[in-house]
């Protein structure tokens, strides 16, 4: 039974997302690079949640894993081959390696003590990527693809740029436009079904048990740690994968890619879909970046439009209340949508969607038995 509803759920979500460009349409979210992003930091949020949604340890660092995942595809793109291929499985092994080595030595402590360990270690990755491997990196300028790179493999298959940077390509296929999409689409659909699984075993068990009380498992002779690291080892790779994405729909990386704010961007998404959820933090990546990309074009004319069915005082006076909290002041807006999700719904957007689903059912199943009684 458990494998039919993860089959059913798999099909489900693998709809949803492979038709995103059809039911985003309506409210203008269907353009390539958004759904991009869309696919992106879904992978990013889902694998951040198996570590924050099931041990309840808060990383501030993750970006760092993010902006390793993206040099690691660039420099897979420069020495090796602009095939993708290559770029995604290195990134995420080489962010697996760093998240290793990181989360072995922040998980020697808990609570804030970790998160703040976690962003030592991301800023100190950023500065370093500014300065000291600034031959690996490139410094502020970032790294980018030149026509003078090897590009090995390419060369050895006889493929040879004639005009102007190659293209990322899947076989043949560009990875720009909407092949791009369903490409990071297809492999958030892998993310997704990997997450379930994890959420459904008894390893995922464990991890929910160390969120609920670790001290109580080590009194009980239970070695946690092991645990621990794994989760911070595959929630690093998810990051890696992420970043590889973003250097294939985009072939460049930065510095600014391993800041803490793009850390705390991921904190915000999870927490705002619902921590510890599936389907959560996908939510909270789809409202903030149609904040960022959609809401934040919005301007006085465009609201000005959306009123002129109101009276011509009412609507003026509408636009002018309102005006603050787009364009410019989606951040404004964002953030108070945030605070009221944290006030009221402290499980996020799924917790109030649950709660909309509870009391609907409990309606339908009085009217059932009034029905029934008549």
């Amino acid at each position: 039974m458990s494998l039919k509803n993860n089959l059913v759920v798999m099909l489900l979500f693998s709809a949803i997302v492979l038709s995103a460009p059809w039911w985003l349409a309506p409210i203008g979210a269907n353009y390539p690079d958004l759904l991009q992003k869309f696919a992106i930091f879904g992978l990013f949020a889902i694998g951040f949640n198996i570590l924050f949604g099931l041990t309840g340890y808060l990383s501030f660092g993750h970006a760092a894993f993010l902006g390793v995942g993206s040099y690691t595809a660039v420099w897979s793109f420069k020495l090796l081959t602009m095939n993708v291929i290559p770029a995604v499985i290195l990134g995420t092994l080489v962010s697996g390696v760093f998240a290793l080595l990181i989360g072995w030595l922040s998980l020697r402590r808990s609570g804030i003590y970790f998160s703040i360990l976690t962003l030592a270690f991301a800023q100190m990755s950023y500065s370093l990527a500014y300065s000291v491997l600034t031959p690996i990196t490139n410094g502020e300028t970032g790294l980018q693809l030149t026509q003078q790179d090897p590009r090995v493999l390419d060369a050895m298959a006889g493929i040879v740029a004639t005009e102007g940077l190659p293209a990322t390509n899947l076989f043949g296929m560009p990875m720009s436009g909407y092949s791009g999409f369903y490409f990071c689409a297809v492999l958030l659909i892998i993310g997704f079904w990997v997450t379930l699984k994890i959420f459904r075993s008894p390893y995922g068990l464990k991890l929910t048990a160390i969120k609920s009380n670790a001290m109580r498992m080590k009194y009980t002779g239970f070695n946690t740690r092991p645990y621990l690291l794994s989760a911070f080892v595959i929630s690093g790779m998810f990051a890696g994968l992420a970043g590889s994405l973003m250097a294939v729909t985009d072939p460049l990386a930065g510095a600014e890619r391993m800041q803490w704010t793009a850390s705390g961007e991921v904190v915000l998404m999870t927490i705002l879909g619902g921590a510890g959820t599936l389907i959560g933090p996908l939510l909270g990546v789809g409202i903030i970046k149609y904040f960022e990309n959609i809401f934040s074009a919005l301007n006085d004319s465009a609201l000005r439009a959306a009123y002129d069915f109101l009276p011509a005082g009412l609507a003026d006076f509408l636009t002018t209340v309102t005006s603050p909290f787009v364009g410019e002041g989606w951040h404004l807006t964002l953030g108070l949508l945030f605070m009221l999700v944290v006030i009221f719904l402290p499980g996020g957007v799924m917790q109030g969607i649950s709660l909309v689903s509870r009391f609907l059912r409990r309606r339908l199943g009085m009217a059932g038995e009034s029905g029934g009684a008549s």
